[in-house]
């Protein structure tokens, strides 16, 4: 998985991109799934959030490239005080074809 940046100014967008091969010998169905994670946040939130998912229809060895995009509403949660507000700080971006099994990147909320 590979990251368009290492930072994210508010109101702009980050690409996440990914390949995926079915390297079987029959054509086949996928989901591809994006969490986000809040590394230090000023309360305590979910190890992953499942943010964007993507099905996948692959022949036979046929790979594809998915593009997932990433803004600061992605990040935004609920405080204390029920704003809906997006922290600045580090958070990482797990791809994967499950929760388990996943790809890891980090950039940051400016």
């Amino acid at each position: 998985m590979t990251l368009s940046g290492k930072d994210l100014k508010r109101g702009n967008t980050l690409e996440a991109k990914v390949t995926v091969k079915n390297t079987g010998k029959l054509d086949g169905e996928t989901v591809v799934q994006l969490y986000l994670q809040d590394v230090a946040g000023s309360m305590s939130r979910p190890v992953k959030e499942l943010k964007n998912f993507q099905k996948l229809l692959l022949k036979a060895g046929e790979s594809r490239t998915v593009t997932f995009r990433i803004s600061e509403e992605d990040l935004k949660f609920y405080n204390g005080q029920l704003q809906r507000v997006a922290e600045p700080g580090e958070f990482n971006v797990q791809v994967g074809l499950d929760s388990q099994a996943v790809q890891q990147q980090s950039f940051e909320l400016l």
